[in-house]
Formats: structure tokens, C-alpha cells, sequence
């Protein structure tokens, strides 16, 4: 068996595979000999049907077989070891003259036309100037999400007072018949409510300004509208259990809360940045503002990335492609696609594929590596703000640790962080041999930004993913090494 590469130019060639019977004969005597022992042919005993007679029903298929099987795997060892940088996958040569005859012919020539990675110099130096956009946080947003902490770190406080309508008031409720408690009538030990939920205005009139002590006659369904879900929380219930009462209760008080939100002192600064993370007020306020002002960079990095790429794709506008033959791959790679969707894809492909093999080009030459340690630290920050956007900004270590822990289970999760990992390292190369230029702008602006930016670049966003996809594809036989 010999193998042969033949560049038709610097991105297109065709490997000749040239197979002598010598190559393959045995393979194919020794699947037919599986063929007559498993073999149950009329007229015949199980392994004693003649040579001739499985030659002749099998012989051909198993030569096909056989020979797909050698030809596959020496394709693909043959890039391997020439380390060729390949785009898409090898493709049969459809030349008429090439095709060919098993039926006349021992030794054959198989051709395969393949698509090469081009050759190419990036010009990312100093000379090119580019904004990296950082949000400095408005003084009202940064006073809200204080307000914010205070309110979900604040406590409920027994009070004596008369009840406002967000007090939570517990007590005893019975269930009364003309006045009067009903005998084997309803009694809920520990019933709570908030008049602020109750939708009748006159029932909730009553709670309001009522205290520990007082008793209130009042109808749940009346005071509930009706709602099945809500009066069979306030007595416990089931919606079944409650569908025919109908009748009024009496709530004897015996408690009324208050929720007082949390002071700005040492023990809010301690639950929301972690013990000694802030110890003044204007500390605080600065680890806060540093906070939610990280959790922009995501998008500012992803601006940056997308307007590095219009200026690498750019650079990039006259280097030559395998046109012609990724067309052709995408279309039988695909069995969906029509030539005409080919044809209107093409453009937006072949750009995210000059991107992509920028980045490869980046990675390689630089020799940027993804540990898996990177990917560990990755999911621990993707855990973080995760948690982070539901207000949980001081989780332990150890929940922080077996959350991302879970993550890094998921073989689909693993693959999506090394990409941003790639993705991360790539952007900070780009940081350090570019002239960056700092621009801080509000997060309003920040915003219209990167509104503007998604409207630029929207006019295929239905098929952006796919699109996408396809990339990844094309060149994801690039390195073969």
C-alpha cells in the first residue's frame, strides 16, 4: 500500500491511496471464512457450505467492506502522520476517470481531495488601538443594591404595637357557627397571615391596626377570593379538604412580627462579603461597587472579543480558502441542506471559520495551554456568580467547592468551560499585544453599547448557532495530530 499527497495548490490537494491485493486479500479470505461458519444456507450443514457458494453470495460485499475499512484508516493515518492541518473531512474524488472497478480490476487508486488550513500572518501588534470598555457603577445602583441587602439580611421582630399590613400575624384560628365556636368545627394551632395578601379590602381592614390579644371573625374564601390554593394554605389543608367550607373563622392573635431590615454594621458586612472582607462603611461600599462592576466584564470581554474578530477577519479578507470544496463538504456533510442554502450560509461560515483559525493560530504559535486546573477555577467562578445573581455573595467555600464540583460531572459542561477557558487566555493575549484603551462608561451606557452591537451584528442571528456549529466542524479535523 503506498500513500501520496498531491497539492493542487496551497489549500486544495487529493491523497492517493494505491491498493494491491496483496493488501487486503487476507482480510477479505478471512471474513468470508466467518461468512461459511456462521453460514445456514438450505441444502447445506453450518459450516461445511462450500467456498465457492459464499464467494458468490458474499464475496463482493465483503470486498467493498473490507477495502472501505483499510482506505478509512489509512486516510486518516496519513493526515495524522503528515500532521496536515485539513479542513472539513477527505471527500472522494468524483472525476469520472477516477472511479473505481472492483469487479475488473486487483489493485486499485483511491483519491480523496482535501481542503488545507491556509498559511497566513497576523498583524497584531502595538500599532493597532482598540477600547475595552469597564463599567463604573452609578451611585443610585450601587444604593439600591445596599437596600437590597439590607432587606434580605433583615430579621422579623415581635412588636406590641399595633399591626401595619406587612406584619406577619399568627394565632389560632376556630371556626365559628352563629357566633359561636363549631362543635368538631376546624381549630389551626399555628395559622399565619399577612393582611398585605388578603384581597378583600374589608377583611383586610380588620387585621390592620389590630394586636396580640384580639379576635377577628372573618371568612378565609371571602377574604381570599375564592382561591382554592391560598385559603388551604392559611388552614392547612388540602384543596379538596377546604372546597365546601364556607364558613367564618376567628383568629385570635397571639404574636405579630415585623421585619426590620438589617443594619449597615460590622454583621452585614461579614454576611455579604465574608468575615473582615469590609470593616467601615465606605470599605463596604467599595467591595460592593467592585462587585457588581465585575459582573459586567463577561460582556465587556465578550464585546471585545467580537470587534477583535471583525478587525482578524478583515486582516484576513485576501487569504485564500478551499471555496469549492468546503461547499461541497458542507452540502453532503449535511443531508438538510440544499446548494442554494449553501450558497447564502457560505459567506457568515467562512468568516467564523477565518476567526477561528486565527484564534488556533494564536494558541499555537504562543503556545497557550488550557490545564484543568483552569477549567476548575473557570466553574468556581461560573458558580460564583451564578449564586451572585440571586444576592448569595458569601457562600462557604465547601458549598462554592461541590457546586461546581457537580458542573464539572457533565461531560457537555466540561467541553463548554474549556472553550471559554480558550476563549479567556486568548482575549488577555490580545490585551497584552494590542494597545488596550481603558474607557469606563456607566452602566447605562455600557448597555446602549452592547444593544447597539447585538443590532449590528443580528441579521443572522436565527441561524447564528448553527452557524456556529458548522465552524466547529469544519475545522475540527484541523489538527489531526
Amino acid at each position: 500500500m503506498k500513500s501520496t499527497l498531491n497539492k493542487i495548490d496551497e489549500v486544495n490537494g487529493t491523497i492517493l491511496i494505491e491498493l494491491e491485493k496483496a493488501d487486503y486479500q487476507d482480510k477479505v479470505d478471512k471474513s468470508l471464512n466467518q461468512f461459511r461458519q456462521r453460514a445456514e444456507i438450505p441444502g447445506f450443514r453450518q459450516g461445511k457450505v462450500p467456498k465457492s457458494v459464499i464467494q458468490k453470495l458474499y464475496g463482493k460485499s465483503v470486498l467493498i467492506d473490507e477495502i472501505n475499512k483499510i482506505v478509512t484508516e489509512e486516510v486518516s493515518n496519513f493526515v495524522r502522520d503528515n500532521k496536515l492541518k485539513i479542513l472539513g473531512e477527505p471527500l472522494n474524488d468524483q472525476s469520472e476517470d477516477r472511479q473505481v472497478d472492483l469487479d475488473k480490476d486487483e489493485n486499485y487508486k483511491f483519491y480523496f481531495n482535501i481542503g488545507l488550513t491556509p498559511e497566513f500572518d497576523l498583524k497584531l501588534g502595538k500599532e493597532i488601538e482598540h477600547t475595552y470598555y469597564s463599567v463604573d457603577l452609578e451611585e443610585d445602583l450601587l444604593n439600591k443594591q445596599i437596600d437590597a441587602y439590607k432587606q434580605n439580611y433583615g430579621t422579623y421582630l415581635k412588636v406590641e404595637e399595633e399591626s401595619v399590613e406587612t406584619d406577619l400575624i399568627k394565632g389560632t384560628l376556630t371556626e365559628v357557627e352563629n357566633g359561636e365556636d363549631k362543635e368538631n368545627g376546624k381549630v389551626i394551632e399555628n395559622a399565619i397571615l399577612m393582611p398585605s395578601y388578603i384581597k378583600d379590602e374589608a377583611s383586610k381592614a380588620k387585621f390592620i391596626g389590630s394586636k396580640v390579644g384580639d379576635n377577628i371573625i372573618f371568612n378565609p374564601k371571602t377574604a381570599y377570593n375564592n382561591n382554592e390554593a391560598e385559603v388551604a394554605s392559611l388552614l392547612q389543608s388540602t384543596k379538596e379538604e377546604i372546597k365546601d367550607v364556607n364558613s367564618d373563622f376567628r383568629f385570635e392573635i397571639n404574636e405579630v412580627t415585623r421585619y426590620k431590615e438589617a443594619e449597615l454594621n460590622q454583621e452585614l458586612f461579614d454576611r455579604v462579603l465574608g468575615e473582615g472582607g469590609a470593616t467601615t462603611e465606605e470599605e463596604f461600599r467599595t467591595k460592593v461597587k467592585e462587585q457588581l462592576e465585575k459582573q459586567f466584564k463577561p460582556n465587556a470581554d465578550h464585546l471585545f472579543i467580537h470587534e477583535m474578530r471583525d478587525i482578524i477577519v478583515e486582516q484576513m479578507k485576501d487569504v485564500k480558502f478551499p471555496d469549492e470544496f468546503l461547499k461541497r463538504w458542507l452540502l453532503e456533510s449535511s443531508e438538510n441542506r440544499t446548494e442554494e442554502q449553501v450558497e447564502e450560509d457560505y459567506p457568515k461560515i467562512l468568516e467564523d471559520l477565518k476567526f477561528h483559525i486565527a484564534k488556533q493560530k494564536i494558541i499555537e504559535e504562543n503556545e497557550i495551554k488550557i490545564e484543568f486546573k483552569d477549567i476548575e477555577e473557570l466553574a468556581a467562578e461560573v458558580a460564583r456568580a451564578q449564586f451572585a445573581q440571586y444576592g448569595m455573595t458569601n457562600l462557604p467555600a465547601d458549598v462554592l467547592q461541590n457546586y461546581a464540583k457537580s458542573m464539572l460531572e457533565k461531560e457537555e459542561t466540561v467541553q463548554n468551560l474549556f472553550e471559554k477557558a480558550t476563549e479567556d487566555k486568548v482575549i488577555d493575549w490580545l490585551k497584552e499585544n494590542i494597545t488596550v484603551i481603558e474607557k469606563k462608561v456607566s452602566s447605562k451606557e455600557f448597555n446602549e453599547i452592547m444593544t447597539e452591537h447585538s443590532h449590528l451584528h443580528s441579521e443572522n442571528v436565527a441561524d447564528e448557532n448553527e452557524v456556529e456549529s458548522e465552524t466547529e466542524e469544519v475545522s475540527s479535523d484541523e489538527t489531526n495530530e
